[in-house]
């Protein structure tokens, strides 16, 4: 579509873009009254907030509509001097109504004196005054959440121990942070009757939402907590490898509740890659199903899990009560585990483990450089982190219906799992593939009022046209995580609820969490962070490891401050010291903590991630190493001397695409259609099935360093050159 201004927008462009005649009159004559009520248009930011104020463009209104009023308000616009364009803005009463923008309304003044104005004006202070002060911060969210200690902390950090980068927080504490989820006794607005899970199956799309209580859900939870100690010692790991349903919440709250740990497998790994999590976090059994219900048909789940050879699984049926395949011998279904209580006179009632805040409640994984995933622990501490910024940055409360296509295997489950049941947030989840429009009815009729993506979901919907007709406006936000997000998507998303927030989110498994992220209290861009997350401080450093001065644009790598609660202080099999802050400048006196990401700051103060400063790639949302890739791409032919993986998103923006470099040993020619083919299935039966190729190229030999470290980088130069070629034709 050709870029033209704003003045240039009549009733014939608005007919090519799909109005009819009379809508088409309609929006012609609101956008001059628009440009007239702000002084022709030169200020195109405050434009586009008179055009979404005033609701010219619906949610019915096709997307070319969309396209063209907002690229030509912003034909223009010049980014480099005052940063990305804004399409969204808050109101004071909406920054008010906030969970933090509340707690800024009676706090501020007080904290940070006359410099203390409103929550939009003095966000910043504010911000930087929680990563200033995080002690006084901490103990105003612990008050906030559903937090119940056994044992109250006996401060909030203590810097004491010098060997501890980031201190020790909550020290002395003992509480169970799965009771926490479940008990509504320490929060004013969460009661026994309260909505904690609605959920749909696929299949059902007309029938009425499910809804759990609180109370049922605690009971269901303890019911489960039984029947592990029939079978578990204390202490010991329990894996999930099943879609985020409503059993697998109960599972995952159970787990911990009964003083075990969790292991997060996603569903969609190949038996190699369930096997090698299995085997690092020594789990005693798996809980999975017999096989996911997706779209329609049935894909088979325990055969996959049987080929890791777990010690024993736990099997739910996908669909009525009895399984529906055979299991081996050591294995139990789901209805013989529950029947392991029926002997109990209260079997829905249980005393919840109590544990100090550092124990382990849950091993994740996360993908490195050196081909292995890096198991990382979390502990009772790390869900009030990602809890705490749902709350702060996303206004997550009782009453909101918050919904998050994800799985338990991932970080975002657990976060998505946290940030309701402590924040008293309704958790919305659909039993079925999201790629389909069944998914974007469920949101409808669930009433969600914050929804949560992954950038390549948005797009397949707007392609595909699948959400057109529903009525997504009771969205109050929307989130997004996991790649790069693309601003035309975006601005779809967005429109499909008259243009509300989408809070970006950047982070890690390892901090519990995010460092930067959207805020409601900021105007916000398509694509791009407006803070770091609160309590957190980082320095972007240029090539010689120096950190930039903090209101300068530039780009260059994330150098986290470490004093970041939640995060990660111990691997399970890596060294992670080294991981982490070996070769790390000090600043401030202090070690920083590596992240890995290349961010750019805009002018204004925006963020946006530019990519890895690794080797790691993020494919659909999923992070795995350039070696896990070339690992099994080297396997795939014999004509394959070596492989080297990159990924880069398209000029456009957007999730990464991965390209395959390689090199033929001496006498062998390669088709490189035959050889994507190859690979694509190689990646996919070992690794993981939603890895794409999107190309492969044949060269003579890789760049390399004089020590023969091979240069990637230079090859992902190349598919960048190469992507920005593809999209001229």
């Amino acid at each position: 579509m050709a870029r033209r201004g704003i003045g240039e927008v009549g009733v014939e462009e608005l007919l090519k873009a799909g109005l009819d005649v009379e809508e088409a009159k309609v929006v012609e004559k609101g956008l001059k009254e628009a440009i007239g009520r702000t002084g022709g248009g030169s200020d195109q930011r405050e434009l586009w907030r008179e055009i979404t104020a005033r609701r010219l463009l619906r949610p019915s209104h096709p997307h070319p509509v969309h396209q063209l009023v907002y690229y030509a308000v912003y034909a223009d616009y010049d980014e480099t001097a005052h940063g990305p364009p804004l399409y969204w803005f808050p109101s004071l009463y909406q920054a008010k109504c906030t969970n933090l923008g509340r707690l800024m309304e009676i706090h501020g003044s007080k904290l940070l004196g006359a410099s203390y104005k409103d929550p939009i004006t003095s966000f910043r202070l504010f911000q930087n005054f929680s990563a200033e002060h995080p002690e006084v911060y901490w103990s105003l969210i612990l008050k906030e959440l559903s937090i119940q200690f056994r044992e109250a902390p006996k401060r909030i950090l203590d810097t004491s121990d010098k060997s501890k980068h980031g201190g020790t927080w909550l020290p002395g504490s003992i509480l169970n942070i799965a009771e926490c989820c479940l008990l509504s006794t320490n929060h004013p607005r969460k009661e026994d009757n309260s909505l904690a899970i609605v959920w749909r199956d696929e299949g059902r799309d007309d029938s009425q939402v499910n809804h759990m209580t609180l109370k049922e859900l605690r009971e269901q939870v303890m019911l489960v907590a039984n029947a592990l100690d029939t079978l578990f010692s204390k202490g010991d790991a329990i894996a999930i490898d099943m879609p985020m349903t409503v059993n697998a919440v109960i599972i995952y709250l159970a787990i911990i509740l009964a003083g075990f740990v969790v292991v997060s497998i996603a569903d969609s790994f190949a038996a190699k890659e369930i096997e090698t999590r299995l085997r690092m976090s020594r789990a005693k059994a798996i809980f999975t199903q017999d096989f996911i219900a997706r779209g329609g048909q049935k894909f088979p789940l325990y055969s996959r899990v049987v080929d890791a050879e777990p010690p024993k699984a736990i099997v739910i049926p996908v669909s009525g009560k009895d399984v529906g395949v055979q299991l081996r011998k050591q294995d139990l279904s789901w209805k013989d585990f529950i029947s392991r209580v029926n002997h109990l006179p209260r079997p829905n009632s249980y005393s919840p483990v109590y544990l100090p805040i550092d124990s382990m409640t849950n091993i994740l994984f996360s993908s490195g450089t050196t081909g292995d995933p890096k198991a990382i622990p979390w502990t009772h501490l790390s869900p009030i982190r990602c809890a705490a910024d749902w709350w702060a940055h996303g206004s997550v409360q009782p009453g909101d219906v918050f919904c998050w296509p994800t799985n338990l295997g991932w970080v975002l489950g657990p976060i998505f799992l946290y940030s309701c049941f402590l924040t008293g947030a309704t958790l919305a989840l659909y039993h079925g593939s999201p790629l389909r429009r069944s998914f974007g009815k469920f949101v409808q009729d669930a009433g969600v009022t914050i929804f949560g993506t992954v950038p390549s979901l948005v797009k397949t919907w707007k392609n595909a046209l699948f959400m057109e007709g529903l009525d997504w406006t009771k969205i109050r936000s929307f989130a997004s995580t996991g790649e790069t997000s693309n601003i035309d998507d975006d601005l779809w998303l967005s429109s499909r609820a008259y243009y509300k927030p989408i809070v970006e989110v950047c982070g890690g498994t390892e901090l519990a969490s995010s460092y930067i992220q959207g805020s409601l209290q900021q105007p916000q861009a398509f694509g791009a962070f407006s803070s770091a997350s609160m309590t957190t401080d980082f320095v972007i450093l240029d090539e010689n490891g120096v950190p930039y001065p903090s209101d300068q644009a530039c780009i260059g790598e994330v150098g986290l401050f470490p004093r970041h609660m939640g995060a990660s202080d111990r691997l399970l099999n890596a060294d992670h010291e080294e991981v982490y802050f070996k070769g790390m400048p000090m600043y401030k006196g202090m070690k920083l903590r590596r992240h890995g990401d290349i961010i750019k700051r805009t002018a204004g103060g925006y963020l946006i991630v530019q990519g890895r400063a690794d080797d790691t790639m993020n494919l659909g949302g999923i992070k795995t190493s350039s070696v896990e890739i070339e690992r099994v791409c080297d396997q795939a032919d014999e004509s394959v001397l070596e492989t080297a993986a990159v990924s880069a998103a398209p000029p456009i923006g957007g999730p990464e695409q991965m390209a395959i470099f390689v090199v033929l040993k001496k006498g062998f020619t390669g088709e490189p259609d035959k050889l994507k083919m190859l690979f694509s299935r190689a990646i996919q039966t070992n690794l993981n099935p939603l890895f794409k190729v999107i190309f492969v190229k044949i060269v003579p030999e890789f760049p390399r360093t004089a020590s023969n470290k091979l240069l990637r980088r230079v090859l992902r130069d190349q598919l960048k050159r190469d992507l920005h070629f593809q999209s001229k034709i």
